[in-house]
């Protein structure tokens, strides 16, 4: 085993939620916006389809190869050569996504907050700072998580406490208008999202004993849902249809905050949302690409490949697009599909093989 370092059912929950959310709630609300208008609210609940069978797929794979992850399991199910391929192409999706995941990140930060500041540094810094996290390990990586995460919640929670006098909850209506049909194109490309929730495949082998990951897992796909239908309820009935013509409408909605004219100006909240986000999201998609490399390479250490892929991770985002509005193209698009091949069709029939050879397995015993 690489990785000796274990943490605790509740430890995943923290990591994977933040890895979820951490971006979704800024870019969600306009691109679900576009397709669901008056029921974007409920695309985040149908959404959430896909990160329950993401989590149950994961967890399923886990019980039949305890103590590995799918760039190792893989290949006892569908042989070796197959199943280095398929370690290639799941490793080279988190590798291009999480490039993405820090250009989503240095365009918010340079286009809002630091716009004298070369992007390049952002993109480094930040990419420095969660290989440093790496390089301490899975526990160091959950221990961090607690700290952040809650501080993340609470300053979520302040923001919706204090929006709420501005809402206008008649934009909401007429509510499914026109059938379930535009709430349910506007889940799609959220669905790519929650299909992240895969990455517990990277995770669920350094469990404690005893722990219950199912459980944990469906109760932060449950969070992330419930978090992202108040994000676009709040969106929706503060700016109406307007919604999907702002690039980051929680961020807009923010600048609305104005309480006796003394406490306004909140946009440091995101940005330190943002950033405490962000950070623990890059991280998880980083240690997920270490470790599963580390294991396709037959590596008995991964921390020594840590920073030449955080290198390659500077590489990539700079490749990812050439601005923003190609950028979220990109995610509204072709990303989408890729998640879902990569992260639930794959894993799918990765499932359906080894329940497969099982049957066969037993069949063959039995005679």
């Amino acid at each position: 085993m690489i990785e000796k370092g274990r943490i605790s059912g509740v430890q995943m929950a923290i990591l994977m939620y933040p890895a979820i959310m951490a971006t979704a709630i800024l870019l969600v609300p306009a691109i679900s916006g576009k397709f669901a208008r008056h029921d974007m609210w409920m695309s985040p609940i149908w959404a959430s389809l896909a990160g329950f069978m993401a989590v149950y797929i994961a967890c399923q794979l886990n019980k039949r190869f305890p103590g590995e992850t799918v760039i190792q399991y893989s290949g006892e199910i569908i042989g070796r050569i197959p199943g280095k391929l398929i370690g290639f192409i799941i490793l080279f999706f988190y590798l291009q996504t999480n490039g993405v995941i820090i250009r989503e990140y240095s365009e918010f930060v340079v286009g809002n907050f630091l716009p004298t500041t070369p992007q390049m540094i952002v993109n480094a810094s930040i990419v420095l700072v969660c290989g440093m996290a790496v390089q301490g390990g899975i526990e160091v990586m959950a221990r961090s998580a607690q700290i952040f995460v809650p501080v993340v919640v609470i300053l979520f929670l302040f923001i919706i406490v204090l929006l709420i006098p501005t809402l206008e909850p008649r934009n909401i209506f007429p509510i499914m208008e026109n059938g379930i049909m535009p709430s349910v194109m506007g889940s799609i490309v959220p669905g790519g999202w929650f299909a992240e929730f895969f990455l517990l495949a990277f995770l669920l082998p350094l469990l404690g004993k005893g722990e219950k990951p199912m459980k944990w897992g469906m109760i932060t796909v449950l969070l992330v849902m419930l978090t992202l239908t108040v994000v676009n309820f709040i969106s929706l009935a503060l700016f109406g249809n307007l919604t999907s013509t702002f690039t980051y409408p929680f961020m807009n909605a923010v600048r609305y905050i104005s309480i006796a004219e003394f406490l306004q100006h909140l946009e440091s909240i995101v940005m330190a949302i943002w950033v405490a986000g962000t950070f623990v999201k890059v991280s998880v998609f980083y240690y997920a690409i270490v470790l599963g490399t580390a294991q396709w390479l037959g590596l008995s250490d991964y921390r020594p490949i840590v920073f030449p892929i955080g290198f390659l991770l500077v590489i990539m985002n700079i490749w990812s697009a050439e601005n923003l509005q190609e950028l979220t193209h990109f995610i509204s698009t072709s990303w989408t599909i890729y998640s879902f091949f990569v992260q639930l069709l794959v894993p799918v029939l990765l499932l359906i093989v080894a329940c497969i050879w099982k049957k066969r397995a037993k069949g063959d015993a039995g005679k």
